[in-house]
């Protein structure tokens, strides 16, 4: 999220934006990534228990993910546009849940959303939050394709390091004292 952890609002509803799948696109992906004969061939895939060609899931979660990045940088100059500084985000420790519920077929306009759900400051990395986020795609039909439980970090707008940490911090700089403290970590 290219907001700091303190200006984030649990629940506020993040709309990334649509993407129409076709048949070409489909089968290239498929023959890259994921080469499955119902992703790959219309006639063989009538006899699949899909009944017809679909996208691989992974073609619908990268389609989603490229949705996400782009939605982060326009979000980024959405706020730098008002004056204002954009948060840091960081990498994302994983996925907790992911689910395909329907195949995405030839001609389907999947919507995808983004909502965070909870947020808490990291145990483990000071100066940055976890942020825990339901990222859905809904097909033209308001059918559920795809839903994951993502998480990812923010960086606290706020924080100041405690002295305990900068002093650690100061002494492994130290010529003589920070091999000394690597070499014990």
């Amino acid at each position: 999220m290219t907001r700091w952890f303190e200006d984030i609002v649990i629940d506020e509803v993040f709309s990334l934006g649509s993407h129409t799948f076709n048949a070409d696109e489909i089968i290239r992906f498929a023959t890259l990534y994921d080469p499955q004969y119902f992703h790959l061939d219309a006639a063989a895939a009538q006899h699949s228990h899909f009944g017809g060609l679909v996208a691989s899931g992974w073609h619908t979660v990268s389609v989603g993910h490229r949705k996400m990045v782009d939605a982060l940088f326009a979000e980024e100059e959405r706020l730098r546009g008002e004056g204002r500084e954009p948060g840091v985000s960081g990498p994302s420790p994983g996925v907790n849940a992911m689910e395909f519920k329907v195949p995405v077929r030839p001609g389907d306009t999947v919507s995808y959303e983004l909502v965070v759900t909870g947020k808490r400051a990291s145990n483990s990395i000071p100066g940055w939050g976890l942020l825990f986020n339901k990222l859905t795609a809904t097909n033209q039909r308001g059918e559920l394709v795809y839903r994951a439980d993502l998480v990812g970090f923010s960086k606290l707008r706020d924080y100041v390091m405690p002295l305990r940490l900068r002093l650690l911090l100061a002494l492994t700089k130290m010529p003589l004292i920070g091999p000394l403290l690597k070499r014990g970590s």
